[in-house]
């Protein structure tokens, strides 16, 4: 059997279902006096699938303990038949869990959740936007500023009480039940040197950053936005959000 194609059945065996070893792939393999070639290759088949498991666990801790271990293990048993690493990298394992349970559900929300915690931890480092920065802009500079969210910032439209579920679990509590909530409501997740940080949107700031930051509205744009709902104290309104954005450090200064 030439090398390739020696890679290639090991590989097919490790994520296939089967902890059987093909005649002709066994052949390969020599056994010990107390190990047979079919006991220890099932022993490995079990352990890879196993510490994928461990690292789906690490990463999802309060899915885990919503659904119990064994409804646990099922899921992602599943989803690594269904979506096998395919990265060098354990960090990506998870990546697609969300869609695996589904959309718009409880669990799917909750899974986003964790998730966007990791995304956020891992996040490619910047330099926010400060205070300072914004101090030194000349008066012709703020009607055509314009910002974007930094890379760690992470954006969940929820519609659940995940947050809450969440948070009884990192204080150790008892899980609450899952519940719909009786308006949808943004929650920021974002890093801040090794600490990640989190907080929820009204819908009128979720708006107003939204236009910002996804709709590349300028400063200018943004006051204009607000004068339906804020009319005289538009730009006050606009340059207190705008404040309390770069305070949180959320933002980074866009450039022509």
């Amino acid at each position: 059997m030439k090398l390739n194609d020696w890679q290639a059945a090991f590989e097919a065996y490790l994520l296939g279902d089967d902890p059987g070893v093909a005649e002709r792939f066994a052949d390969t393999f020599v056994g010990g006096p107390s190990l047979s070639v079919g006991t220890g290759m099932k022993i490995y088949h079990n352990a890879y699938r196993a510490r994928l498991q461990e690292v789906l666990s690490a990463d999802f801790p309060v899915t885990r303990q919503w659904l119990g271990d064994e409804k646990f293990a099922e899921l992602t048993g599943q989803y690594l038949r269904r979506c096998p690493s395919r990265h060098y990298s354990l960090r990506w394992l998870g990546e697609h869990l969300a869609s695996h349970v589904g959309h718009d559900t409880p669990l799917a929300e909750l899974v986003r959740l964790e998730w966007a915690f990791t995304l956020a931890f891992d996040a490619q480092p910047k330099e926010p936007l400060a205070l300072q920065d914004m101090a030194c802009l000349q008066t012709h500079e703020w009607p055509s500023l314009q910002v974007s969210l930094l890379p760690s910032v992470q954006w969940l439209d929820c519609r659940y009480n995940s947050l809450e579920l969440w948070r009884a679990a990192k204080d150790q509590n008892s899980l609450p039940e899952s519940k719909a909530l009786e308006r949808e409501v943004v929650w920021l997740v974002w890093r801040v040197g090794l600490n990640c940080y989190y907080r929820s949107l009204d819908a009128g700031e979720a708006a107003a950053l939204r236009g910002m930051t996804h709709d590349k509205w300028t400063f200018a744009e943004l006051c204009l936005q607000l004068t339906n709902s804020f009319a005289d104290n538009a730009p006050l309104q606009a340059a207190t959000w705008l404040k309390q954005w770069v305070t949180d450090s959320l933002l980074e200064r866009k450039f022509d």
